[in-house]
């Protein structure tokens, strides 16, 4: 076992602001994106904040554990896919529910009725051509000035992760999929 150096603690420096509301990004191929932003919601909600949640990608069928608590706790949640894009039998279809998935998120967030706003796997709808970029960086960026957004999903774009104010990326180091585990409710959904 190697010995680490002690800690120190990070340089702040001494004129740090208050901001209205901040633009995080997760982002990555390993898991805990959207893990992340879901615990966010319980701690926005907690504080009293009014929270939404647009899934991009799930479908209704899904009924995650996250998804659960959203409900039992009276926060917004909307599942407006229709599941992974490799299982579409309509792509067109697909394709169609990706860009009404935007509308609504394009909408909640326009209304400044929420503190935070998260947008679940639309980093798929950005990179696979579905949603315009501009209109989703001006959106973000003429956002009520209380609204926070959270954008989960692998491969985010350049132009997203310049508006962030947090930008995270997971890694994989090990992933039990890899050792041939299925999904387990409780930890992935």
């Amino acid at each position: 076992m190697t010995e680490e150096a002690p800690r120190t603690a990070p340089h702040v420096p001494k004129e740090l602001r208050r901001a209205d509301s901040l633009v995080l990004v997760n982002t990555g191929p390993g898991k805990g994106k959207s893990s992340a932003a879901f615990g966010v919601m319980g701690r926005a909600w907690a504080r009293g904040w009014r929270v939404c949640v647009i899934q991009f990608l799930k479908s209704g069928k899904w009924q995650s554990g996250e998804h659960k608590l959203a409900d039992h706790l009276g926060i917004e949640w909307q599942s407006l896919g229709d599941g992974f894009t490799w299982e579409s039998t309509d792509m067109d279809e697909t394709v169609a529910k990706g860009r009404h998935a935007w509308g609504v998120a394009r909408d909640r967030i326009r209304s400044g009725d929420y503190q935070l706003v998260i947008l679940d796997e639309m980093t798929y709808a950005v990179s696979y051509g579905w949603v315009d970029v501009d209109e989703v960086i001006d959106v973000i960026q003429n956002r009520p000035r209380k609204t926070n957004v959270i954008i989960t999903g692998r491969n985010a774009s350049d132009e997203l992760l310049a508006i962030a104010d947090t930008a995270t990326e997971m890694r994989v180091i090990k992933h039990a999929y890899d050792q041939g585990i299925r999904a387990m409710k409780g930890i992935e959904y």
